[in-house]
């Protein structure tokens, strides 16, 4: 038996609106994407989306939109992938990463609170594994840091407190006391990758909460600026009899989604509601087989929030990082690929040569080293989860 990590849900319904796509003569950015935005800006339950070309190109916008830069501060987790914090690199403001918790996959909020300086001018939580972070402390942390916040241009001082921007990556569909992923940060970015829940092979999009003084139509304008050169107008609006002159107000960038990804995430919303509900009940078979062993798993269902079920992640309790390779192994000569998730930040070269030492994360180090991520994706069957739940207690009780 071969068992893939995370191969794409594709269907006969996102191989149908691609070729619609195709022969309709419009593959870059035009009619789907838009349409694609107002989709999720429904299913988020916020008034605007934009579609991006990742979820790292919707974080570095937004923190661009925001005006971040030098002598400013960004927080963000130890415990994650590059993309949460290389933007905060790229953009040129000083990176601050924060331990998790003791025994928990989310940023320590006692040290977050700590960190927050004079120059903190966002924060970057992760939603890992498609759990949500506890953004009600986070929102009682910066509150109660108003004073200390120095706004350095208007839109800043709209918020006049830290800026919560979401690292919803994997949290697309998941909720948090009620509440949409999407529409509790004050701006969140997804991820549309290839191995996400809902993908349009590579993309992202990036939701917001209404600010009352500021237009929406004001802030998507904003964005489409900052992802296409700064050309005051797209492809779409050019093609409006006799509009095809453009200024380029500022040299900015390029990260727009086409047509072409937007078709397959159209098709794959629509299918949502079911992937979101095998993704569940795979979690639970999980959850049941491995109750009564070593196997210590993200909580993913609470009466506090409901996740999105991107990851399954384990801890081999009490075991370190040897022996966790050695079952990552043993998983893969039964044909079962596994995976990592994560190796904290400071422990890669990049992060090392930024200053960082893993040696000042020792709640990050010991979530990382005996973590192992089973396979979760909607092509499973309900026979190759007991296999891998099988195997995977076998394994461990050598």
């Amino acid at each position: 038996m071969k068992i893939p990590f995370s191969p794409p849900d594709i269907s006969e319904s996102e191989i149908n609106e691609v070729i619609d796509t195709l022969k309709s003569g419009w593959i870059t950015t035009g009619p789907k994407t838009k349409l694609f935005e107002k989709k999720i800006a429904e299913y988020t339950n916020t008034s605007k989306s934009v579609c991006l070309n990742s979820a790292t190109s919707a974080m570095e916008m937004t923190l661009r939109f925001l005006g971040i830069g030098r002598g400013d501060e960004v927080i963000t987790s130890s415990y994650t992938y590059s993309a949460s914090a290389s933007v905060i690199h790229h953009v040129g403001a000083k990176m601050l990463l924060v331990d998790t918790a003791k025994d928990s996959f989310q940023m320590d909020y006692e040290q977050l609170e700590r960190k927050i300086t004079e120059k903190t001018k966002v924060i970057i939580p992760v939603d890992i594994a498609g759990v949500m972070c506890d953004y009600e402390k986070i929102f009682e942390i910066v509150n109660r840091k108003q004073s200390m916040f120095r706004p350095s241009n208007e839109m800043q001082r709209e918020f006049g407190r830290v800026i919560i921007l979401a690292d919803a990556a994997h949290s697309f569909g998941a909720t948090y006391k009620g509440k949409k992923s999407g529409e509790v940060a004050d701006f969140t970015c997804f991820s549309f990758h290839a191995v996400k829940n809902l993908t349009t092979a590579e993309g992202g999009a990036i939701t917001w909460r209404d600010i009352p003084s500021i237009n929406n139509e004001e802030i998507y304008s904003q964005f489409m600026l900052l992802s296409l050169h700064g050309q005051s107008k797209d492809a779409l609006a050019k093609t409006k009899l006799g509009a095809w002159e453009y200024d380029i107000i500022y040299p900015a960038y390029k990260c727009n989604m086409t047509d072409i990804m937007a078709s397959l995430g159209l098709a794959q919303l629509q299918r949502y509601p079911e992937i979101l509900k095998r993704r569940k009940s795979i979690i639970e078979m999980y959850d049941n087989a491995l109750g009564n062993t070593r196997v210590q798993s993200l909580i993913h269902f609470t009466d506090e929030y409901s996740s999105s079920g991107h990851l399954y992640l384990a801890r081999l309790t009490n075991e370190d990082e040897s022996f966790r390779n050695m079952v990552i192994e043993k998983m893969s000569e039964k044909g079962i690929a596994t995976n990592v998730h994560y190796k904290p930040l400071p422990m890669h070269t990049a992060y090392k040569n930024l200053g960082f030492d893993i040696k000042d994360y020792p709640n990050a180090f010991d979530m990382y080293k005996n973590e192992i991520t089973l396979p979760l994706h909607t092509l499973l069957t309900d026979s190759q989860v007991n296999y891998i739940s099988e195997a995977l207690k076998e394994i461990i009780a050598r």
